[in-house]
């Protein structure tokens, strides 16, 4: 502890800052007298302060207060009785301000993030999953199929049986006896019980039976293999589906990511615009009750200063806004800070064929096209399937617990003769679909060149015209060098100044956008070519990197 201030050791150290508008509103009172300087023009001098010395301006600097004059703000003890209060107050500050602070979050984290927490990949990767599952369940379609049948049930049955046909039919045989023999029987007969008329029976239990059953597919003109096949070209489609939904979300990502990177680039400017504005708003002001400048230019400065405010406090906002849909997108616990910058390669692109040929090698429409020729194939295969014969092995078995069971096997061919679908009408339909997926895969293949050329040539021309802006650049830096030049030596204004240093941030807003180009038409050829892995190869390439601070 020096001087009432905290050491290292209590929320951080107490060095000397520059002067600032900061300490222009607060200490204003120890800097608002003007003497004469040697060439009879006005320059402010600060009198004596608190803690004392003087210093007054060279005749050079009279009549503005240049950016490069600087004063050294000496520490300033706190009264003893704020001392206690104004420690915690900045501790306070500290800790609140670590406990908000974003954490940096480079692309590859980011990427890594995407992939682990996206809904949408997560969503493919079960649509994937379903169709090889679907694909594993019909592995074995056209094996055998063994049932086990059984039974268990009670039963009451009631019959009324007529015997008079059986007793006309027996007088009937003894009259045809020889008479010696007939009259025998017919006395035996005649001693017999009358036979009724009817019997009534009724027959009431519980039975049990089981059996087992086989059924053999033996020949079915290919159908299965036209099933199965379909299957694989669905899981196929499902994969191709899946493929172009990574590619677009890693798009998204870079497009997410970097646009946060441009959003603090453009704030960092806004607010170093803002900060060079203000103190020369507030060196009008004080140049104006020195008499040196007008009412005029000292409201100019101050209606620049206002639209820098807002334009800085605009800047601010789109960036939270980009930080928040980049936390979003990777559904971060907590706010997120690009350590990756915008970049730019200044070396050309490799040729376009080479991206044309990549693109028909792993680009995912084309396979999903392909996937899509594949299943109206095995339509066709199984229509064609349909009218070639069927041959099937069954078998069955009865299990029973007493006697000998009952059993049977064999084979059945069945061929159909006819139908009354038009199976001719079938074939011609597959076929067409088939023929429609052809010309589709030329279409798509086509449409995808075009597209990879349209991507190839956005990054040429992004990069082209960064390094072209690098003249403006040049430009921006050393009309602000003599605008600042002109006003030390008093042949200028502090609203040609303001107006020096806005133009170089918008320029260097420009060049930061152009290099944001530069990366999403990067991020757009890539995904084109089926190539969005390698994203991070061009990033690490990338001889140019603009920081959100870099001057």
């Amino acid at each position: 502890m020096k001087n009432g201030i905290p050491g290292d050791a209590a929320c951080g150290q107490w060095v000397n800052r520059r002067w600032s508008a900061f300490y222009s509103q607060r200490c204003r009172s120890y800097f608002d007298s003007f003497l004469r300087c040697g060439d009879g023009r006005q320059g402010p001098v600060a009198r004596t302060t608190p803690w004392g010395g003087r210093r007054r301006l060279a005749p050079a600097q009279c009549g503005a207060y240049p950016a490069s004059d600087r004063l050294p703000v000496p520490i300033v003890p706190f009264p003893s009785f704020s001392r206690t209060a104004a420690v915690l107050a900045l501790c306070l500050g500290t800790a609140a301000h670590a406990q908000t602070a974003p954490q940096p979050l480079s692309y590859a984290q980011a990427g890594q993030l995407l992939l682990t927490r996206s809904d949408r990949l997560a969503a493919s990767a079960r649509e994937v999953e379903s169709a090889r599952l679907r694909r594993q369940a019909m592995q074995g379609l056209g094996g055998p199929s063994v049932a086990l049948t059984g039974m268990a049930y009670h039963y009451s049955a009631s019959a009324d049986i007529r015997l008079d046909p059986a007793r006309q039919s027996l007088s009937d045989i003894v009259g045809l006896l020889p008479p010696a023999l007939g009259g025998a029987v017919g006395a035996a007969v005649g001693q017999l019980p009358p036979i009724p008329s009817s019997v009534s029976l009724h027959r009431e239990g519980n039975r049990a039976s089981a059996s087992a059953s086989l059924l053999w597919p033996l020949y079915l003109g290919g159908l299965a293999d036209a099933v199965r096949g379909e299957l694989d070209a669905m899981t196929d489609e499902a994969e191709a589906d899946a493929a172009s939904t990574t590619l677009s979300q890693q798009t998204l990502l870079a497009q997410r990511y970097f646009g946060a990177q441009l959003a603090a680039r453009a704030a960092q400017l806004r607010q170093r615009a803002l900060a060079g504005v203000r103190e020369h708003a507030d060196a009008a002001d004080r140049m104006l009750a020195a008499g040196v400048i007008s009412e005029l230019e000292r409201l100019q400065a101050r209606a620049a200063l206002a639209d820098a405010e807002q334009q800085a406090r605009k800047a601010g906002d789109e960036a939270a806004l980009a930080a928040a849909a980049l936390a979003r997108t990777v559904k971060a616990s907590a706010a997120v800070r690009p350590s990756n910058a915008l970049f730019v390669d200044s070396r050309p692109l490799a040729p376009l064929p080479r991206f044309i040929d990549a693109a028909w090698a792993h680009h995912p429409g084309l396979a999903k096209v392909q996937a899509k020729r594949r299943q109206a194939g095995a339509l066709h295969d199984a229509q064609e399937a349909l009218r070639r014969p069927q041959v099937l092995g069954f078998g069955m078995h009865e299990l029973a617990t007493h006697g000998r069971p009952n059993w049977v096997a064999g084979v059945a061919v069945r061929y159909t003769l006819w139908d009354s679908i038009d199976r001719n009408q079938l074939a011609a339909a597959t076929q067409a679909k088939i023929d429609q997926a052809d010309l589709t895969e030329q279409q798509a293949r086509e449409d995808i060149a075009l597209l990879v050329e349209k991507n190839w040539l956005a990054v040429e021309h992004a990069r082209t015209q960064y390094l072209a802006q690098q003249a403006q650049d040049d430009l921006a830096r050393e009309l602000l060098r003599l605008r600042r030049a002109a006003l030390a030596a008093g042949t200028g204004t502090a609203l040609e100044l303001i107006d020096a240093e806005l133009n170089l941030a918008k320029v260097q807003t420009e060049r930061a956008q152009t290099a944001h180009q530069y990366v999403q038409a990067l991020a757009a050829l890539l995904e084109s070519t089926g190539q969005g892995a390698q994203f991070e190869q061009h990033m690490a390439q990338a001889d140019i990197q603009i920081t959100p601070d870099a001057p």
